[in-house]
């Protein structure tokens, strides 16, 4: 799995899974023409000046060169910068594996590295999945606001980071499967690599049993730390440097 910027070439790939996406969750309360106009409006003629804006953010997911969802965010303020994450659609077929708290995980971080100091979510207030996404994944509502989609009005919910109890860190732990094993990755515990970002894991999800670390650039959990920090993933060459100073290098 990989997860990228998007590029003008993925246009219509992002095109079809807005639709699809929406047509698989919101029809209960957007009918199919709303959806039609609201994809065409959003993704049609000003996606390319949407992405050469750069306070604006479309990241893909793909796996084995197929585009399986997208996110829009962008950057709103300038003295406190914050990332809204507007939408995170996944195409019906690729809802497994992890794929959306991935894309969430990745999102948020690339709106930190490009300076946000906080993340608020956006989903409407009828989709029930799609709040219970952020609820499960480190987030709890903390207010409403009304938004356009075509010429009807729909209230939104907006989610921030709720502070764990114990450590204040992001709460985003999600259950995986590894060689046939099952742990739990808590996505507010990363470590900066060269390549991708280290996760922690754990056994439970009561975060008492420190595990290993999952290398976000491969999905694998064959990795070694040395005393100094350093953690090496043994399948991909990602690579965690120390934490302090190497005695050997004094």
């Amino acid at each position: 799995m990989e997860i990228r910027e998007a590029t003008d070439s993925d246009a219509d790939a992002i095109r079809s899974i807005a639709h699809e996406s929406l047509n698989s969750t919101y029809t209960a309360f957007l009918d199919e023409d709303t959806i039609d106009d609201a994809v065409d409006q959003w993704y049609g003629d000003s996606f390319a000046d949407d992405l050469a804006d750069d306070r604006v953010l479309f990241l893909v997911v793909e796996r084995d060169g197929e585009i399986g969802g997208f996110s829009q965010s962008e950057l709103v303020g300038q003295q406190a910068t914050t990332g809204h994450l507007l939408w995170l659609h996944i195409h019906p077929d690729h809802r497994d594996a992890g794929t959306g708290v991935r894309l969430l995980v990745r999102t948020r971080e690339a709106l930190l590295e490009e300076g946000a100091s906080e993340i608020q979510c956006f989903v409407l207030a009828d989709n029930e999945g799609g709040n219970q996404f952020y609820r499960d994944h480190g987030f709890e509502q903390a207010g409403q606001r009304e938004v356009e989609i075509g010429d009807e009005t729909f209230t939104e919910n907006i989610y921030v980071e709720s502070d764990h109890e114990d450590d204040g860190s992001w709460g985003a732990i999600d259950e995986m499967t590894v060689d046939d094993e099952t742990i739990y990755v808590s996505y507010g515990e990363a470590a900066r690599g060269t390549k991708s970002p280290f996760y922690t894991v754990y056994r439970s999800t009561d975060r008492h049993d420190r595990y290993a670390w999952l290398c976000g650039n491969c999905d694998s959990i064959d990795n070694a730390m040395d005393a100094m920090g350093r953690i090496e993933c043994n399948n991909c060459g990602n690579r965690r440097k120390a934490t302090r100073w190497d005695a050997s290098y004094l």
